[in-house]
């Protein structure tokens, strides 16, 4: 029977009782991060972290991360923000050896577990309670996959991973109307050079 992490999101946030703890939020994107925090903002103490050594040039990475930040600017309040560099090196170690796979495949796997293996890691060594990334509210990605991702991540490094699937709930519909509210940069495809102009990160 296919989980459906949306209820199994909202199920973990029941079990909370009214408490906040810390969450870190791996970001694809301002826009995607969008409809996700104000899903989250309210349950959770969320900290963004936007690692994600796939995107390239270089230039469209500090693009991408600069809208990220006015977004959080803009949204105000208690978001936190995690830095971290570019670390194309760690997208260039498995990537070209897996350059003719299809969108969705096995490289594609590796680029998630690489995102979310590094998320649990910072959030286990800066002591937050959860992780949990946005990646899902695309209907370009395969919320299992990325979940199956956040699972082996959080096994690794024993930090609770949020499963969600946050296109549920019209999350990417609404990640397009807060974008035009809020006049985020729309990326034309998912980062990488192997995307094939998908639309969406």
């Amino acid at each position: 029977m296919k989980r459906n992490y949306n209820l199994e999101m909202e199920a973990e946030i029941a079990r909370l009782e009214g408490r906040r703890p810390t969450l870190l939020l791996h970001s694809c994107c301002g826009p995607c991060s969008s409809a996700v925090l104000e899903r989250l903002r309210e349950h959770f103490r969320v900290t963004v972290l936007y690692y994600n050594p796939n995107i390239e040039p270089e230039e469209e990475y500090l693009h991408r991360r600069a809208e990220q930040q006015r977004l959080l600017e803009v949204l105000g309040g208690d978001t936190g923000w995690l830095s971290c560099g570019y670390d194309h090196e760690a997208f260039e170690a498995f990537a070209p050896g897996m350059a003719e796979e299809p969108e969705g495949g096995k490289r594609c796997l590796a680029c998630f577990a690489m995102r979310m293996n590094e998320t649990a890691r910072q959030a286990k060594e800066n002591g937050f309670e959860y992780f949990t990334t946005t990646l899902s509210v695309s209907p370009h990605k395969n919320a299992e996959n990325v979940n199956r991702a956040g699972e082996e991540a959080s096994r690794r490094y024993g930090v609770k991973y949020l499963y969600a699937d946050f296109k549920k709930k019209n999350g990417y519909l609404r990640s397009l109307q807060l974008s035009a509210e809020y006049g985020l940069y729309r990326q034309n495809y998912c980062g990488c050079r192997y995307s094939g102009g998908l639309s969406e990160s």
